[in-house]
């Protein structure tokens, strides 16, 4: 039994794999994940928080994760939260946050 041709072809294939660049995993947020850095507010506080949040609901929508009657409740808690962040009242805006994150099960503190 000659196996050598089989051998020697297995080789090459495998010498011409050794060369090709290495494969690179699809990133189906392409520019979406560098355009939501560029947005981010400066680190700290209330408006950090809420855009972290935002994103996450923005995320969770798109790929189908919570369900449009609770995306719209999320969001109205939101917008409730970042009316006490532009008025000043932080700790408050905080607190808001947080207890949205808990109702709707969403680890807090990240």
């Amino acid at each position: 039994m000659k196996r050598t041709p089989l051998v020697l072809v297995a080789l090459t294939l495998a010498a011409c794999n050794a060369n090709a660049p290495p494969p690179v995993a699809a990133d189906p947020g392409g520019d979406v994940a560098s355009a939501q850095a560029a947005e981010l507010p400066p680190p700290g506080g209330c408006q950090e928080h809420i855009a972290r949040y935002i994103r996450v609901q923005e995320q969770d929508k798109s790929m189908g994760h919570v369900a449009g009657k609770v995306y719209m409740e999320i969001h109205t808690e939101i917008a409730a939260a970042q009316k006490e962040c532009a008025a000043g009242h932080e700790a408050k805006a905080e607190a808001m946050i947080r207890a949205s994150e808990i109702r709707h099960g969403y680890p807090t503190g990240i």
